[in-house]
């Protein structure tokens, strides 16, 4: 290699030089003229000066001239037996009509009860709504159940169990109707119940909330509740609870709140107020949902011909209810009572929790009794995160806070 690269002995040295010297100065001029044809736009691909390659930006314009010669190279030709793809012709796409309802059925190992509420709304008068059943992780056949009887409600089937609260939000998140309307699945609606409670959120443009009259299953003249109260002491209250239906409550239609196993609420509102408050997990937060509502300038109204029987205690316990009862009462109070209630209030607070607490004591030895102290002593630790709520909800609240404390029962 080094011997190629020698000069060949029959070129003068001064000759060598002069051509180094003419190499160099054509380099020069190729230079210059290069120079020249790129500010007048002579050197550059034709493609690229065209309009529609105008906008592209230096570095991509490389790119795209390899790209349209390997097209170019790629095309073949169409040969004579080519047939084009036929056109087809598809139907119109049809309008499809949200229901005016959702009926969101949350269930847990509730397989013995589901052919009874499931039943009782196929035979529901009024047709406009969708049945959404949410199983919470049961262990029993409930899942078989629904599959095999009743093919056209909604199942959702969470892998772990996240409590009744969650389980109601998931319904509502999937829910397409204008109205939600929870209910539980160890109830047996009347054919007309959700005919009723659509006539009544129609008829009260202010109501978020619309709640049924709910009685026992097993001894169906006997109310369970015509409506939920708020006591100034901020615990809730099942009006008519364990009395004889005799129509002594259907001309008061205003109440606080509804019992979440069977009660309508507006979807716009709902979503507004962030649904239930996942937090509670289960028991007060149809209250506390309630609270919220009055709190933003909404009503809850009774509509007393919407009847549903309700097995007590069917699907939950009586040390769960003590529980989180003890708990959620002291959130719900935290969230969203207004200062000035709170200290009109605070005798009727404490006097309400320490009267809880004393009876509590009394039947120490019940494991119910003994669950509702943890519950309180849980609720007290928990405080902080829901005064931090409280800052988000107070700021926002529509109502007076004498038109509240007209709302609630003394």
């Amino acid at each position: 290699m080094a011997e190629e690269l020698k000069p060949k002995p029959n070129v003068s040295k001064s000759a060598q030089r002069k051509s180094r010297a003419e190499r160099e100065q054509q380099i020069e001029q190729a230079k210059l003229r290069l120079a020249e044809n790129e500010g007048a736009g002579q050197n550059r691909n034709p493609l690229v000066l065209d309009e529609t390659y105008s906008e592209l930006r230096e570095n991509n314009r490389v790119v795209m001239r390899h790209t349209i010669a390997l097209n170019i190279d790629n095309f073949r030709a169409a040969p004579d037996d080519f047939a084009p793809r036929p056109d087809r012709t598809f139907p119109a796409l049809q309008e499809v009509m949200p229901p005016f309802a959702s009926v969101i059925v949350p269930n847990y190992n509730g397989a013995r009860l589901l052919p009874v509420v499931l039943g009782a709304l196929r035979g529901q008068r009024f047709g406009d709504f969708e049945v959404i059943v949410v199983d919470d992780a049961s262990t029993d056949e409930s899942v078989a159940v629904i599959g095999r009887d009743f093919p056209d409600v909604r199942l959702i089937a969470n892998r772990r169990n996240g409590g009744f609260v969650q389980a109601c939000n998931t319904g509502a998140a999937a829910a397409r109707g204008k109205i939600i309307v929870l209910l539980n699945s160890d109830t047996e609606p009347e054919p007309d119940w959700l005919k009723e409670l659509v006539r009544a959120i129609v008829a009260n443009p202010q109501a978020a909330i619309v709640t049924s009259k709910i009685l026992l299953f097993d001894r169906r003249d006997t109310l369970h509740t015509a409506g939920d109260l708020l006591g100034v002491d901020g615990i809730p209250r099942n009006r008519g609870v364990w009395q004889v239906d005799r129509g002594q409550f259907d001309d008061w239609r205003e109440v606080f709140s509804g019992c979440g196993g069977a009660t309508a609420y507006r979807r716009d509102v709902w979503q507004a107020l962030g649904g239930f408050d996942e937090s509670f997990r289960m028991y007060v937060e149809d209250a506390d949902f309630g609270f919220r509502a009055q709190l933003a300038g909404y009503q809850a109204v009774f509509a007393p011909q919407a009847r549903v029987y309700h097995h007590l205690s069917a699907s939950g316990g009586d040390v769960l209810a003590s529980y989180y009862v003890g708990r959620n009462t002291l959130w719900m109070i935290a969230k969203n009572m207004p200062r000035s209630l709170l200290w009109r209030n605070a005798i009727a607070i404490l006097w309400g929790q320490l009267t809880v607490t004393l009876a509590a004591l009394r039947a120490v030895r019940g494991e119910a009794a003994r669950a509702r102290l943890r519950g309180q002593v849980a609720g007290l630790l928990g405080l902080r995160e829901q005064l931090r709520k409280r800052r988000a909800i107070q700021p926002r609240r529509q109502l007076e806070d004498e038109e509240l404390y007209r709302r609630m029962v003394r």
